[in-house]
């Protein structure tokens, strides 16, 4: 399968819904604040196998020294696949000058992360206010 990893691409609120309810993440039950979010990113990459939307990651950014990587997510039947791993190494490519690259990353994809250079933020501990029921 050949897979296209996109910058700037237009997204479609039904596909993106779809991708985010098959991972039960909880921002699928607000689609249009989702979208409005994702369009809103620093930098937004999809991925896409004739024309369909496998996977997306994007960052928020001041630009120039800190970026936070909130979502990269794929589709679950085509997770395994070397999908998330491409769109963040397209990240961490457009961001590698940068002095602090930032994530929050779930117990099970520790591992991941860690295979792209990713370590825990030494004795900073991760706080949030969060009004999602996923986690």
């Amino acid at each position: 399968m050949e897979i296209d990893i996109l910058n700037g691409d237009t997204l479609r609120e039904d596909e993106v819904v779809s991708i985010y309810k098959a991972n039960n993440w909880s921002s699928a039950q607000k689609p249009q604040t989702l979208l409005a979010a994702l369009s809103n990113s620093h930098t937004l990459l999809t991925a896409r196998s004739n024309n369909q939307l496998l996977g997306l990651a994007n960052a928020i950014s001041d630009g120039h020294l800190v970026v936070y990587f909130p979502h990269l997510i794929v589709h679950p039947d085509y997770q395994g696949m070397g999908i998330g791993r491409k769109l963040m190494t397209a990240m961490l490519q457009r961001y590698a000058d940068f002095h602090q690259i930032m994530l929050t990353a779930d117990i099970g994809a520790l591992s991941f992360y860690e295979t792209l250079g990713f370590v825990k933020a030494g004795k900073t501990v991760p706080m949030w206010i969060y009004a999602g029921g996923d986690h």
